[in-house]
């Protein structure tokens, strides 16, 4: 049987640093989450945004309740913001691993319950005791509290031999920092390296933002062109992501469905913009040539190789690559030449065989013919 894993997570409070998104309907839900703003809130959000000094440590309030007839057990949970391959930030625990430039993660000082028990048509509060590194720095530690119903990832529903399975979380965004002063982002390429996503070949450009901000509204344009064989080039263009503090993912440039991926040298040649803004620097005109103007921008340019051992593990793996023709497998043409070949030497070995014995029969009959001559010219000298 097909198993399909559906994860769908309901993000009761979403952040964007500046802007947020409130929550949608949440009908899948046991409960309910409400935040209890403290008084060192920023601004007037709908998730946690927290101004404090160095070394302080306070406790947040978050309200659960259960309107239903049963009870129902939360799982709670922190976690440090991650960017995924998307270009969306994430708020909740992942298998996404943490930058190397992430000096202070979240759930390193943020603690909470496990789990909370909350009986029939009851109201709970939940603490959430934060604490403030003691060191004095500029930014903001980004990261998320997720609730989550006990066996909620448990229940699936099965059609036509495939297992759909159904998650549901509540995310509120936590943000501490020291001063609410915005610290500009910064971006690095670090590496350029053939993969897959979704078990299709691609180009992954991964991108690191290690400054203790955000990066919002990006705009990405990337190429990349063969050098080996430069009627390669391959275009992706992609808007309005977003880059949490102090993280990395992998942009991916698709070489197109159905198309196998070359051994050789490439060049990636790319150019981001940061932060739309009407009296942005930077100005970028789109194809109807309407102007976009940003805060930043970067550009890059990196050589890579991909090996044939590389390439050719990536496209046995492509589910859109159709198998090759057999008379295009140098392997299948290699054995026919072989069984040829060894059939050519089987008969020469036979032919050759056959003519020596054939030689030696006639030299034998030759050998006796002559024999017979002497004895008859030995019996006429006798006479």
């Amino acid at each position: 049987m097909k198993k399909l894993k559906k994860v769908l997570v309901l993000i009761g409070l979403i952040v964007t640093f500046g802007g947020m998104s409130q929550a949608v309907s949440a009908n899948e839900f046991n409960f309910s989450v409400t935040p209890v703003r403290p008084e060192n809130q920023i601004g007037d959000s709908g998730y946690f945004n927290l101004q404090m000094a160095p070394g302080q440590s306070q406790v947040l309030t978050v309200t659960l309740t259960n309107s239903t007839e049963k009870t129902v057990v939360v799982e709670e949970s922190i976690a440090s913001a991650t960017t995924n391959i998307n270009g969306v930030i994430e708020y909740s625990p992942n298998k996404i691993k943490a930058d190397k430039s992430l000096k202070y993660n979240i759930s390193d000082y943020a603690k909470m319950p496990a789990e909370i028990t909350l009986t029939p048509k009851s109201t709970q509060q939940v603490k959430v005791e934060v604490t403030m590194p003691n060191e004095p720095f500029s930014g903001v530690i980004a990261g998320g509290i997720t609730f989550k119903e006990k066996g909620s990832d448990e229940a699936s529903s099965k059609s036509k031999g495939i297992s759909i399975q159904n998650k549901y979380a509540y995310v509120v965004a936590l943000l501490m920092q020291q001063d609410p002063t915005p610290v500009a982002p910064d971006l690095k390429l670090m590496s350029v390296v053939p993969g897959q996503v979704n078990y299709r070949n691609v180009v992954n450009a991964n991108l690191q933002n290690p400054n203790a901000g955000y990066l919002n509204q990006m705009y990405v344009q990337a190429t990349v062109k063969g050098l080996s064989n430069t009627k390669l080039s391959y275009t992706v263009d992609k808007e309005m992501m977003q880059m949490a503090p102090n993280t990395n993912f992998d942009y991916p440039i698709s070489i197109g469905e159905g198309k196998r991926i070359e051994a050789g040298k490439y060049q990636l040649e790319m150019t981001v913009y940061g932060q739309k803004s009407d009296n942005g620097k930077y100005t970028y005109k789109d194809a109807q040539g309407k102007e976009q103007k940003f805060d930043y921008q970067w550009q890059f340019t990196k050589e890579f190789t991909i090996s044939g051992q590389t390439a050719k593990k990536l496209n046995a793996k492509d589910v859109t690559i159709k198998p090759e023709p057999w008379y295009k497998n140098w392997l299948i043409w290699a054995g026919i030449i072989l069984v040829l070949l060894a059939l050519f030497f089987l008969f020469f070995l036979l032919w050759k065989r056959r003519k020596d014995d054939e030689e030696d029969e006639i030299e034998g009959t030759e050998t006796e013919t002559l024999q017979s001559q002497i004895e008859a010219i030995k019996e006429q000298l006798k006479d």
